[in-house]
């Protein structure tokens, strides 16, 4: 039986899909009155969704003042961390050569080294957001590749604190491009490997640009 989604669900997605995309800045105050008229839902709708963000924690409700966009903390990107490194190291070893997953995870590459080439960093930040996603879809549960999108939206909120991010993705198109290389050989301990030493890099300098807000 297919599940009916609410409009407070459905306007929640739109704007997950937003934060994801680095549409809006970590801090950003969220208008009431301007998103209602944008994605055309009624107010009660929005704060619905907004409710939903909150549990999701890609928002906060500051009293008297609004909702606004999270700014995440170190421990915040700790934590991030620390629940990416078992779904991501889940879906290397369910990851085979002719896995479905391992062929978006290598678009996803080819679309942020083309990103990177036009300059366009928010874009190679958007399609390494995809390779990691992608690398899930190799565990076949949709409740892992729901809680993986979840956390990678607040990754998106990590990402924009970094104040060079060319710097930061740079490096990981080519770490990125490793990882497939190895999955497509069935070498799944050398790509554990290479995601293990990415994630830790990735963490510390997240967690030095969180600190320094």
């Amino acid at each position: 039986m297919t599940r009916t989604v609410s409009g407070a669900e459905s306007t929640a997605a739109r704007l997950r899909s937003s934060i994801a995309d680095g549409a809006f800045m970590p801090g950003a105050r969220l208008s009431e009155e301007r998103l209602s008229d944008q994605l055309g839902v009624s107010r009660n709708t929005l704060r619905e969704a907004f409710r939903l963000l909150a549990r999701d924690r890609l928002v906060e409700h500051v009293f008297n003042r609004g909702v606004f966009v999270r700014r995440l903390s170190a421990d915040d990107v700790t934590d991030l961390y620390a629940a990416r490194r078992v779904l991501e190291e889940a879906g290397i070893r369910a990851c085979a050569p002719e896995s479905p997953a391992l062929a978006a995870a290598a678009a996803a590459v080819a679309d942020a080294r083309a990103a990177a080439v036009a300059g366009d960093w928010r874009a190679v930040g958007t399609a390494d957001i995809r390779f990691h996603s992608e690398l899930v879809r190799a565990v076949p549960s949709e409740r892992l590749h729901v809680l993986m999108d979840s956390l990678l939206a607040e990754m998106r909120l990590a990402f924009l604190t970094t104040d060079d991010p060319a710097a930061f993705h740079a490096d990981f198109v080519d770490r990125n491009e490793a990882i497939v290389a190895a999955l497509r050989t069935g070498d799944r301990d050398g790509a554990a490997s290479l995601l293990a030493d990415y994630l830790d890099d990735a963490e510390a300098t997240l967690r030095s640009a969180a600190a320094s807000r």
